[in-house]
């Protein structure tokens, strides 16, 4: 058996059933549930670029969905990444430096 991968838009919105200083961490749970029921994971470890795009704006407001990439071994273990059209959206977010001032 190969590897498998798959991008997903995952909905986050049962996070925020949970009390607003936990709502964070219910979006990671939530996240890795959506894994096991879709990839039939033994196993799910969440990459750091998710962890932080969930956690990116504190602990009260995750994202309400996020677009993933679930990548399964032969092992059953799935990783979970940002899919890469977020991480273009997110470089050409940054703010330019270097503008000149018009006088």
């Amino acid at each position: 058996m190969s590897e498998q991968e798959r991008i997903y838009t995952v909905p986050l919105k049962e996070a925020w059933q949970a009390q607003r200083y936990r709502r964070s961490e219910r979006a990671v749970m939530v996240l890795k549930a959506f894994a096991v029921r879709h990839m039939k994971a033994k196993e799910v470890s969440v990459d750091t670029s998710v962890n932080e795009v969930i956690w990116a704006r504190g602990i009260k407001s995750p994202p309400h969905k996020i677009r993933v990439k679930m990548t399964k071994d032969d092992e059953g273990k799935v990783t979970i990444t940002l899919a890469e059209t977020d991480l273009k959206v997110e470089a050409e977010a940054k703010p330019e430096t270097g503008v000149e001032k018009k006088e």
